[in-house]
């Protein structure tokens, strides 16, 4: 019995110490380092954006997709949340939007999802994936797809939220706000 249970402790203790250096390595391939120029030409709500002209700014990435990402629409109101609070104080978001809905591809219909939403802040096409697998696909294969990046005003990624949801009143949407909160307050 002692060695059932002494094998089952350690089985638990190595499966949660994977699991924790997993996150650490999939977080430290571009967490602190100077965020990669982006492949997108299409922007809906603004024109072309660069990271260099958004240098200045704390800058939060959210990638999303259609109707059908429960995650991405329950993540929606946390965006808007944070633009209209933030805006003002040198927080700019933008939406990256990656399609993946079996339904052939249209310009109008992502116009549409985005309207729904209410997004008002810049929303790129990331047509292809190309920005998404650079960013976080290509060292992270089978992770989630809707990962947000904030970066402070240098364009330094200085927090990842690796994928699913934020939603006001958890603890994801607690962390990203209080990293919005500490960058905002940092000098450049």
């Amino acid at each position: 019995m002692t060695h059932k249970l002494l094998l089952i402790i350690f089985l638990i203790s190595f499966i949660y110490n994977q699991d924790k250096q997993d996150k650490e390595k999939e977080e430290n391939i571009i967490l602190n380092t100077h965020a990669p120029e982006w492949t997108v030409s299409d922007w809906l709500n603004s024109k072309p954006l660069t990271i260099n002209e958004l240098l200045g700014n704390v800058v939060l990435i959210r990638w999303w997709t259609g109707p059908t990402c429960p995650y991405c629409i329950n993540s929606a109101v946390a965006l808007n949340e944070f633009y209209g609070t933030y805006k003002n104080e040198g927080l700019q978001v933008i939406g990256f939007y990656h399609h993946k809905s079996q339904v052939l591809f249209d310009k109008d219909t992502i116009k549409e999802y985005t309207e729904k939403l209410g997004f008002k802040f810049p929303i790129a096409i990331d047509y292809e994936w190309k920005t998404l697998t650079a960013w976080w696909l290509k060292t992270n294969p089978g992770k989630w797809t809707s990962v947000s990046f904030l970066l402070d005003r240098k364009g330094i990624v200085r927090y990842i939220h690796s994928g699913g949801q934020y939603v006001k009143g958890d603890g994801e949407y607690e962390k990203l706000q209080q990293e919005i909160e500490k960058l905002l307050n940092e000098k450049m």
